[in-house]
């Protein structure tokens, strides 16, 4: 097994890996909306904050030598389930190609770190 930390990723928020590699599996740690240079500071807004999720996570994948395209499986946590569902998903769309969605798995959950609306945690297969 790896244990990956990205130096370009956003600091985490609790004693954990930014992604761990086992089998050519790599699961890549939950990312918050906010940036390396002003860590809990958080956009207004899910679609900001879905944006700057995604751009966390391509920061990971990429300081693997990855890329959204290596996703298999996605999980996607939201503190305003019916409210963000719609908005979330039109932004998290536009980050895949055209047929080649991960699965994915979408919960509604009371709180995250910071406040945040959303945290999405992913798993991709290398080549």
């Amino acid at each position: 097994m790896q244990f990956h930390m990205i130096p370009s990723a956003p600091r985490p928020v609790a004693p954990f890996s930014h992604a761990v590699e086992a089998d050519g599996f790599v699961f890549v740690t939950g990312q918050m909306p906010d940036t390396p240079a002003q860590p809990g500071v958080l956009p207004d807004g899910i679609e900001a904050q879905t944006r700057a999720v995604m751009e966390n996570l391509t920061t990971v994948l990429r300081g693997l030598s990855l890329d959204l395209s290596h996703v298999v499986m996605a999980r996607v946590y939201l503190t305003r389930f019916k409210q963000d569902y719609g908005a979330m998903n039109e932004v998290y769309r536009g980050f895949f190609g055209e047929g080649r969605l991960p699965a994915r798995t979408c919960v509604g959950v009371t709180g995250l770190a910071y406040d945040a609306l959303i945290e999405i945690d992913l798993v991709a297969r290398r080549p």
